[in-house]
């Protein structure tokens, strides 16, 4: 893949439900908000992720999320992001062709740079969360951040198919 993107947590009816994350949130939910949006774009084969076997593939994409285990309100406590965070590393290491971090939500872009500082790229100021907002880092891949696609931000309009879309265009 030569985009990551970087999520919060698996959800407790979704991933947690299905084994595969952004999968069976319901008619929609984030995860056929995302998919559809990378459908547009050309990473995803179908614009909607019901189920394990629904025959969506990601097209030079993969997804990781922040922390292992749905969190209660969908946030983490510190101490459950920093006991996850070796497991996001190691993942995101094995892929070797990313030149794309799409933090997905504010919790993801911190936790990512963190990952970063772990690898001893530690970028200060840490750079500010802005949905559209592209970090270029030397030696690193590029990080793009953008609102989560939660129901939260997509049903009050914060986050709207065109802004997700535009977000796999650049």
């Amino acid at each position: 893949a030569r985009m990551l993107l970087v999520g919060l947590a698996p959800a407790a009816h979704g991933a947690n439900r299905t084994g595969r994350v952004f999968t069976g949130d319901g008619r929609g939910g984030s995860g056929d908000f995302l998919m559809t949006a990378l459908n547009r774009t050309g990473f995803a084969s179908i614009p909607t992720s019901s189920r394990i076997d629904d025959g969506l593939v990601l097209y030079d994409a993969y997804i990781v999320m922040a922390v292992r285990c749905a969190p209660p309100d969908n946030v983490p406590e510190p101490e459950e992001i920093t006991r996850c965070m070796d497991h996001l590393d190691a993942e995101a290491a094995e892929l070797s062709r990313v030149q794309v971090v799409v933090a997905l939500g504010k919790i993801a872009f911190d936790v990512w740079w963190r990952v970063l500082a772990g690898r001893g790229r530690a970028i200060k100021p840490r750079p500010a969360f802005a949905h559209g907002a592209v970090y270029e880092i030397d030696g690193a891949p590029t990080v793009i951040a953008s609102y989560h696609p939660s129901r939260q931000n997509t049903n009050t309009g914060k986050l709207t198919p065109p802004m997700m879309s535009a977000i796999f265009r650049k």
